[in-house]
């Protein structure tokens, strides 16, 4: 035990015997013996060497799980059982940038470590430098349990995985056909089948709640609060006036959608009285005092920073704080007293803001009103409780949104039409319908009042010089611009040289596409041909607003980065001791790159839910016929949404027709080499549902309508071209005898 303690990872059973002096039949004891030793715990074996239990080897897999209060990176060991073991080690995280690396390691990366002699800190025990990043690997596994012929295993979600074997003794009450969460178990021999543990039944396959549960495995997005942050969240106590300025009196109202259950932003707006400033108006917006509540450096800060944003599901919210704070201490509730950070901005006439001034606040809701509950109230058809508020408030928001519309119309950001398409869920969880809502004028005021107050938030920090995280927005990329020429030039539009495009040029296309067949095309193919927006501590500005300054401010309790710049505010104003702390500007930009991938990983996930949930929906109506348009041409097919969900499915190349189908880049199209059919990006279609599968949220189509034709052709070729297609339709759906052969050689043709 001795000598296996002072030379980790390196003492193997032939070491031993050498440094012993074992020889002959005696390694046969040898070797028992170390079989008795690894069985009663006391060594364990790693990588054909021994150390001892519980000690961990000097290079070993670990998953970066957290930051310390320095922002510097923790990790846990891979290979950690907390229910043998206790609490796994925390291990300083050592960059070593002499190897290449082609990224810098992040929350939830999996690495190669060595462990060294340095100084691990007051929050870990040990420290290891980074060998190398490796790709993350899955320590539990997501399926769906099957129980045949005798045998109860794994289907998992992934295709890419295998079956596993479930112990039937353990089955946490799961039936067959339901989706659970499995952890993995060491094979059996080294070719035996893979094992798992039930470790939860997350429910039936058809309802939301397992839908969205997988999303959140697949991305890994934390969804469980430890228990430090619950005890933090929970021991919160309602602010004081410290430091803050009473605002109670004045009448600040909250429009949210009607589901809402966190409100944090409230506005307020009356006429400008300065002579000086005729038909000008003064706005203010407030914004819950999060910072009041999640303190630098504790558990709760460390959670929000892990999970970057809230991540929203048709009828479920991952929330990034606690419910004690995120739908009640900090939520702005009608009548009750809230702490909040208020910016009281000044706009003249023509909607231009002239001044504005930060101010730490106690308010008092004066009433919470839905989007379509305002509306109501300004068109004239009120409810009770918007028709108290329609003239003293209501009425003089709109009148400050006139002018604040002068101003973005003047500023012309890109103004992009897509709507928004919504599930309504039945009480079980599955799908009822799919809508999309009216964007009502109540929507664009108060997305306009928060771009303003977010300004005015980079403005004030900027002048300060307080370091905080911009919200960015580069312009497009030359190759970007290049494809969205093409695609432009073949519905005869053209767009101007790249060189200093602003967003007024691409306004200009999409007002000429307005009304037109073309127009949701053409402000998709627009919108996927601009940047990401991205968190950084180096303004470039917002290439999608027309800003030269701009940073998120008006979402704390939903969005770390927001939580960054009201710290920055309280230093930058001295409105209090939980102020951004000094030395973050060398941590920003990693804090930066991680909320920017944790937005990324939430819109992925939102989105692959709401595409499972229409497929689930869809999965009875195979057969079924449907009206879309070719929303995208690749080598192998088409993809094809439909009008009525906006659902995304794929129609193979090889399923089209009996003929080569040649995909043309520059046109965004596919012609048949034989018939001279073309299929291309905007056209209508009419196509079958031949298959819904609701674990991938993938749809396959088959495509029902006849393509167009570049050259003119007779009657006679265009009834051949029709025969033609019919007979290979026939071909494919009854399964004849060249079938396989057919799309083979397409397959490889295309």
């Amino acid at each position: 035990m001795a000598f296996v303690a002072a030379n980790p990872g390196k003492a193997g059973k032939r070491e031993i015997a050498r440094h012993f002096g074992i020889t002959g039949g005696a390694r046969i004891y040898l070797k028992r013996l170390l079989r008795e030793m690894a069985d009663d715990g006391l060594l364990e074996k790693r990588q054909k060497k021994l150390i001892r239990a519980g000690a961990l080897p000097p290079v070993l897999v670990a998953h970066v799980t957290a930051r310390d209060g320095d922002g510097e990176l923790l990790a846990e060991p891979a290979n950690w059982d907390a229910d043998e073991q206790g609490a796994a080690p925390k291990i300083l995280v050592i960059p070593d940038r002499g190897r290449g690396q082609t990224r810098a390691p992040g929350l939830g990366d999996r690495l190669l470590l060595r462990l060294t002699e340095d100084t691990p800190g007051a929050e870990a025990t040990h420290a290891g430098r980074i060998i190398k990043l490796l790709e993350r690997q899955v320590s539990s596994v997501l399926g769906i349990l099957r129980q045949a012929r005798g045998r109860t295993y794994l289907e998992p979600i992934d295709r890419r995985q295998h079956e596993l074997d479930i112990d039937p003794s353990d089955l946490k009450e799961a039936e067959d056909g339901d989706l659970v969460s499995v952890a993995l178990l060491p094979r059996r021999g080294r070719y035996g089948t893979g094992r798992g543990k039930i470790v939860k039944r997350i429910g039936a396959m058809h309802s939301e709640m397992a839908i969205s549960e997988i999303a959140l495995h697949t991305h890994g997005i934390p969804h469980r609060f430890p228990e430090r942050v619950i005890a933090e969240a929970a021991a919160a106590e309602p602010a004081t006036m410290d430091n803050r300025e009473d605002w109670r009196r004045l009448p600040l109202i909250t429009i949210d959608p009607a589901d809402a259950k966190d409100h944090d932003d409230a506005v307020h707006a009356e006429a400008d009285t300065d002579p000086d400033n005729p038909g000008g108006h003064v706005v203010t917006v407030a914004i819950a005092d999060v910072a009041y509540y999640v303190r630098p450096g504790s558990a709760l800060d460390r959670e929000a920073h892990l999970r970057g944003n809230s991540v929203y599901f048709p009828d479920r919210v991952i929330p990034m704080l606690p419910e004690d704070l995120s739908n009640g201490l900090c939520s702005l509730k009608e009548g009750e007293d809230r702490p909040a950070m208020a910016v009281r901005m000044v706009f003249d006439a023509r909607g231009t803001k002239t001044r504005h001034s930060f101010h730490r606040i106690m308010m008092r809701s004066a009433v919470k009103l839905s989007y379509q509950q305002a509306q109501g109230a300004i068109d004239g058809t009120p409810d009770l409780v918007a028709d108290a508020v329609r003239d003293d408030i209501l009425k003089p928001l709109w009148a400050a949104y006139a002018s604040l519309k002068k101003g973005r119309d003047a500023r012309e950001p890109l103004d992009l039409d897509l709507p928004e398409r919504k599930i309504r869920l039945k009480e079980d969880g599955t799908v009822d319908s799919v809508h999309v809502p009216e964007r009502l004028d109540a929507h664009k005021l108060i997305e306009e009042f928060m771009i303003q107050a977010n300004v005015a938030a980079a403005e004030t920090l900027e002048k300060a010089g307080v370091p905080l995280l911009y919200r960015i927005h580069d312009a497009s990329s030359p190759e970007k611009l290049e494809a969205l020429k093409e695609f432009l030039s073949t519905l005869g539009i053209r767009l101007a040289a790249s060189g200093g495009l602003r967003p007024a040029a691409f306004n200009t296309i999409l007002k000429k596409v307005a009304g037109e067949p073309d127009a949701e095309l053409v402000n998709q193919v627009i919108l996927r041909s601009q940047a990401q927006a991205e968190y950084s501590p180096d303004n470039i500005g917002h290439f999608g607003l027309n800003l030269r300054r701009y940073a998120h401010f008006t979402s704390p309790i939903r969005r770390y980065a927001d939580l960054i710049v009201h710290r920055g505010l309280i230093r930058a104003l001295k409105l209090g001791d939980d102020g951004l702390p000094d030395g973050m500007e060398t941590k920003l930009e990693v804090i930066g790159a991680d909320v920017s991938a944790a937005e990324r990983r939430a819109m992925l996930a939102e989105r692959e839910t709401v595409d499972r949930l229409i497929a689930l929906w869809l999965a009875d109506q195979v057969g079924a016929r449907f009206a879309g348009r070719i929303s995208g041409v690749v080598k192998s097919g088409l993809f094809v949404r439909l009008d009525d969900t906006g659902a995304d499915g794929f129609v193979p190349a090889s399923t089209i027709g009996d003929d080569y189908y040649h995909y043309d880049e520059s046109s965004h199209s596919m012609s048949g080499r034989t018939t001279g059919e073309t299929f291309s990006l905007g056209d209508r279609v009419e196509v079958r549902l031949v298959e819904a599968a609701p674990y991938a949220g993938s749809l396959r189509f088959e495509l029902l309508s006849e393509g167009h034709y570049h050259k003119r052709k007779s009657a006679r070729d265009r009834t051949a071209a029709r025969q033609h297609k019919d007979r290979a339709r026939t071909t494919q759906r009854s399964g004849g005898p060249d079938r396989h052969k057919s799309r083979q050689s397409k397959r490889r043709r295309t």
